[in-house]
């Protein structure tokens, strides 16, 4: 089952933002795309499966920037 989810990230600010955010999502396991709108600071992700919170807030810290609302 395909699942497509939205997240809020905080901090985004330039392309090398979306890049490091992108790399360390796409990382999580099962994961098929990553779409980063910058402007709106949403990271939208398709996966096999839905992804738990901690899994997408740990991928985002590594990247350096903060998951909000989750």
């Amino acid at each position: 089952m395909v699942t497509t989810t939205t997240y809020h990230v905080q901090g985004m600010t330039c392309g090398h933002c979306v890049n490091a955010v992108s790399t360390e999502v796409a990382a999580i396991p099962g994961v098929k795309d990553v779409q980063v709108e910058l402007a709106a600071g949403l990271v939208t992700v398709i996966s096999d499966q839905p992804l738990t919170d901690d899994a997408v807030r740990a991928a985002v810290d590594e990247a350096g920037y903060e998951l909000a609302g989750a």
